[in-house]
């Protein structure tokens, strides 16, 4: 795959991805829930102007400047820590359109994912770097997805460890 291409499959998936939050945001009734979905969907968008610009310039120069690529998601720690919180205020409430929403968006979080790490993996390394940053932050953005999916779906499982054991 040439960079041209990547940065266009990238741009497909990021849109992708955008929609899924963007429609998520629509749909829930949650106020923390539309703010989680808000967040994500203007993360993703900030993926996509990012990526425009990168692919503008290589139309333009042949070349592509890997500039920094920010988040405005927070660590691990946090977001585990923001979860816990939410646990009383949420404990008698139906969530079940919600866990749809977040099944979704972890499916279109994790094909993303990949193909970063494939970007990464096979480009040169003008490529490479590039979509380094978006390894990383795809990864928060499945820390954040599945944070919320092991706790609407409560199968005993946090971060994908097992909390506790009946034997």
């Amino acid at each position: 795959m040439t960079i041209e291409e990547a940065i266009k499959t990238a741009i497909e998936f990021e849109t992708q991805v955008r929609d899924v939050y963007h429609g998520a945001m629509e749909d829930t009734t949650d106020p923390v829930g539309k703010r989680i979905f808000r967040v994500l969907a203007g993360e993703e968008q900030n993926h996509l102007d990012y990526l425009q610009s990168r692919l503008s310039e290589w139309k333009r120069t042949g070349t592509i400047t890997a500039e920094r690529l920010e988040t405005t998601i927070p660590s691990e720690e946090s977001i585990r820590e923001g979860v816990r919180k939410l646990e009383d205020r949420m404990a008698d409430e139906d969530r079940g359109g919600e866990l749809k929403m977040l099944t979704k968006a972890f499916d279109v979080e994790v094909k993303t994912s990949n193909f970063y790490k494939e970007m990464v993996r096979d480009l040169p390394a003008e490529g490479r770097e590039l979509f380094t940053d978006f390894v990383k932050i795809e990864e928060g953005h499945l820390t954040i997805v599945r944070a919320e999916i092991d706790y609407l779906s409560r199968t005993g499982y946090w971060f994908d460890f097992k909390e506790f054991d009946m034997e």
